[in-house]
């Protein structure tokens, strides 16, 4: 970043410029994320992060906003850009305080030139923005203060973000395990002023800019075979709602054809239940599953380990591409081998617990535990959790930026495993379906909470489902 910003100042780019550039971007997310007007408090520093919130401070304040500031120093200290830029947001609107009611709080105290530990006044600042952080949102400008951008350590006083908007590109800082609850859903605000060094790198963040090549517009001309027939692979007594969801997962990641193979002691339920564009079949012997004309299967989700032997059959030896999740993991770890011996692609979904039973070996990070398991099985590998990692032999380890805490609950890795066989069937390669497949998810349900009409505590699949057409209408449209 440091060499980027020399080079635009070396081709006649101003601070100036890049300044404004930097603040649009951060006000169209803060939009993105909040899309009726509220209130903003902008904890600013000294330097030029405070700068960046002062132009973002200034487009929301056109748009409806109510500002006010908490300066950490007075205002003849500041750097003569800042300075320059809180003297234009005043133009704009009052910044003195006002009632409470707040609704996000907009880090701007340190940038990426500081390093913890913490000092006063600025960890003062960080202590009231932390306390007030039970009635607001709290949006950190590239990267939270206090915490390090280039290993994750974070101060006892780091800022805790609900956002982090980071500036030009992902800091290593940022995706390091323990700084997940300080960074909270990651955003980057590219400039394109702001050009990057060329080279391939060993972790990327999928974000719209990376994926959205990968969601091509349909030809006039398209019809259903060509987004291919999905064989669902799934539920037992007790647990019919996984194959239900995965199934309508599919269908919404626009699945040519879906057809669902369940045990026969639930068919007759699946088939009340399921949606009527999905063929329900019972199925008496897995192995015979085979000789199906499938394009791309789903294995696990509800499934039970009482056809093991045959369902590991199954995982083995169709030559079709195929996700693998839930019960389908459990049965294939307790014979990993069979992992070595897979006729077809293979894209594995674990949630940790399902990780460690796949491969249960000493790991320094989710990013090196995933790389040890490429690099000794050839498959793709989604390891599910906050900031969901793909990663596939020979590729970067890819980290997801979308998603909420309200994700945590029953069904969520369902709906997922349906939208990546969905997106197999229209012929991308395991890794891009991954990628795209957490990413849509993850966004679709911000979506959902973004209506105002669920929280947290409430997100359901089914909110997922409902909202999966506007994140991947958002995702083409986005540029």
């Amino acid at each position: 970043m440091r060499a980027a910003e020399e080079a635009a100042f070396a081709r006649g780019i101003s601070p100036d410029a890049l300044m404004e550039e930097a603040g649009e971007g951060i006000a169209r997310a803060l939009w993105k994320f909040f899309p009726r007007p509220g209130k903003c408090v902008v904890f600013a520093g000294k330097g030029h992060n405070a700068g960046d919130a002062f132009v973002a401070a200034r487009r929301l304040a056109q748009i409806g906003w109510e500002i006010e500031t908490r300066l950490a120093y007075p205002e003849k200290e500041l750097a003569e850009l800042t300075g320059r830029k809180l003297r234009e947001l005043r133009e704009v609107t009052s910044v003195e305080a006002s009632t409470p009611g707040l609704a996000v709080l907009l880090d701007g105290l340190l940038g990426l030139g500081a390093k913890p530990p913490l000092r006063e006044p600025i960890r003062g600042l960080c202590r009231e923005l932390n306390a007030r952080r039970e009635c607001a949102r709290v949006v950190a400008i590239d990267l939270p203060s206090g915490l390090d951008g280039d290993s994750g350590a974070a101060d006892d006083d780091c800022v805790i973000a609900d956002f982090t908007l980071t500036i030009g590109c992902a800091k290593s800082g940022l995706v390091a395990d323990d700084a997940l609850d300080f960074v909270g859903r990651l955003e980057v605000i590219e400039l394109a002023e702001l050009r990057l060094a060329d080279g391939k790198y060993p972790q990327e963040l999928a974000t719209p800019e990376t994926l959205r090549e990968l969601l091509p517009r349909r030809k006039y001309s398209a019809y259903k075979n060509q987004f291919g027939r999905i064989g669902i692979v799934a539920g037992s007594r007790g647990f019919t709602g996984a194959a239900l969801m995965c199934s309508l997962g599919a269908l919404r990641a626009g699945a040519g054809l879906v057809e669902l193979f369940v045990p026969e002691n639930i068919y007759e339920i699946i088939a009340t239940a399921a949606a009527p564009e999905v063929m329900v079949k019972p199925v008496e012997n897995y192995e015979k599953l085979l000789e199906e004309k499938i394009d791309v299967w789903a294995v696990g989700p509800g499934l039970g380990k009482s056809h093991a032997e045959e369902i590991l059959r199954l995982i083995r030896d169709a030559e079709q591409p195929m996700v693998v999740d839930a019960d389908g993991l459990n049965i294939l770890s307790e014979k990993i081998a069979a992992l070595s011996e897979v006729a077809g692609p293979r894209l594995l979904t674990p949630h940790p617990g399902e990780m460690k039973r796949l491969f249960p070996v000493e790991k320094k990070s989710r990013a090196d535990w995933a790389t040890q398991f490429c690099d000794k099985y050839e498959a793709t590998l989604l390891l599910k959790g906050s900031r969901t990692i793909v990663g596939g032999r020979g590729l970067p380890i890819s980290y997801n930026t979308t998603g909420t805490p309200g994700m945590a609950t029953g069904g969520m890795g369902d709906v997922l495993t349906g939208v990546c066989a969905g997106l197999l069937g229209a012929k991308l390669p395991p890794n891009d379906a991954a990628r795209l497949g957490a990413w849509a998810c993850g966004r679709a349900a911000e979506i959902a909470l973004s209506t105002g009409k669920v929280s947290e505590e409430s997100l359901l699949p089914s909110d997922v489902l409902a909202h999966l057409g506007c994140a991947f209408r958002e995702l083409r449209i986005a540029g």
